[in-house]
């Protein structure tokens, strides 16, 4: 019976024999864990010379001795010369060294220790090895459909044991609503908390799905309501993280694109909090497409400009907007749209300028309200158009824009049909 046992082998010595693409790949692996890899061979392949160049292993040109095995913790032989392995075997099991002896396509191999097919989420590392003999393939097969189940995010990998040097913060952009469109890193990372800070947009259905014991705390705000403050907010997020605790921030959208994901990032630093960040699909662009409205569309527009509506008009947005250069998204700006077009029109925008107003988008209830530059607040105010929306303006606006065939004098290019 094979027993599966995790070996630290961080700065401690071990021998590969053979210099050859197998070995060079146990090599690799050895010297990722930071092991002090000694290869001994004739002649070695690309990779292993790299390794040897890059100082991570050092390399003897010659055929490996009894006394190569001296001191050792582990042993690797892959040198496909059945004399060759069988001998290293021997001699590892004489000093009580386990082997892992990678055999070939015609002998079984012969070591004390198998190597496992692995795949890591996050700081757990899972290996899959056959009981009775080497199998790899079938090893292989079933490690990639374990990895499939933990990167979606279906396993509980918290902690059990309290680690209070091993706190820290994950920033996850959730994306505009919709659950599918939560990234895998993001489940994956949701699936390691033991408190979840969420807002009030994005994905927040995904909050029923974790585990009955993770805390959840909910800094949500809404326009003109901001009930936790962002100091707060940075202040919990360190908190909780200083108590050896996951904390995965949750945000809609994307956390840097108008979602103080930098300021809550600077906050953690300055208390020496470990932070990353997982991207999020922004609803700048999530909405748009939702919507049907392409941000970029060859012959029509080639740039974007987003902007935060409470901060009034740009003047690059501006001017990009009257010369129809860009196509301008508009991020919070519902409260703010009369006095948006009011500027706009001011400052010499067309006031036919096709505008639409993606409410919530990318969910069962999302609405789409189309108008002129110059109707379009009070179409939505007609309508009842309410946060949150996202305001797109700009030619790729108009309602009938994929219609029509592309304007496009590019030799060999094909119009789209609607």
């Amino acid at each position: 019976m094979t027993a599966l046992l995790g070996v630290e082998l961080t700065d401690r010595p071990v021998l590969v024999v053979g210099g050859g693409p197998v070995a060079a790949r146990r090599a690799q692996a050895l010297a990722d864990e930071g092991a002090r890899v000694h290869v001994v061979a004739p002649h070695v392949c690309e990779p292993i010379a790299d390794l040897v160049v890059a100082g991570r292993a050092r390399w003897s040109d010659r055929e490996v001795l009894e006394a190569d095995l001296d001191g050792v913790w582990l042993v690797h032989t892959a040198t496909g010369e059945r004399a060759t392995d069988t001998a290293v075997v021997g001699w590892a099991t004489a000093r009580r060294v386990f082997c892992v002896d990678a055999g070939g396509p015609r002998r079984p191999a012969a070591g004390t220790a198998r190597t496992p097919a692995t795949t890591l989420a996050g700081d757990v590392l899972v290996g899959v090895v056959s009981t009775t003999g080497a199998d790899p393939r079938r090893s292989v097969r079933v490690r990639d459909r374990l990895a499939a189940h933990l990167r979606a995010g279906d396993v509980d990998l918290r902690r059990r044991r309290p680690a209070p040097d091993r706190g820290r913060v994950v920033l996850v952009g959730g994306g505009p609503g919709d659950l599918g469109l939560l990234t895998v890193a993001g489940r994956r990372a949701l699936a390691e908390a033991d408190v979840v800070v969420a807002d009030r947009l994005g994905p927040t259905d995904v909050l029923d799905e974790l585990p009955a014991d993770v805390e959840v705390i909910d800094v949500g705000k809404s326009p003109g309501h901001h009930p936790v403050p962002q100091d707060e907010i940075n202040r919990i997020l360190v908190e909780q993280a200083q108590r050896g605790r996951v904390v995965v921030r949750l945000k809609g959208g994307d956390p840097f694109v108008y979602g103080r994901g930098g300021e809550e990032v600077l906050a953690c630093r300055a208390a020496a909090v470990p932070v990353t960040v997982v991207p999020g699909v922004s609803s700048a662009f999530a909405a748009a497409a939702a919507a049907g409205i392409p941000l970029t569309h060859r012959g029509v527009v080639g740039a974007v400009h987003v902007m935060n509506g409470t901060d009034g008009w740009s003047g690059a947005a501006l001017t990009g907007l009257r010369d129809r250069s860009c196509t301008v998204v508009v991020l919070m700006g519902v409260a703010a749209l009369p006095g948006l077009v009011r500027d706009a029109l001011t400052g010499g925008v067309d006031p036919d300028v096709p505008v639409a107003v993606v409410e919530r988008a990318t969910l069962p209830d999302q609405r789409v309200t189309w108008a002129p530059l110059h109707e379009i607040a009070a179409v939505a105010a007609a309508r009842g158009v309410r946060a949150p929306a996202v305001v797109v303006l700009g030619d790729v606006a108009a309602p009938d824009l994929l219609d029509a065939p592309v304007d496009d004098t590019d030799p060999g290019t094909a119009t789209m049909d609607a």
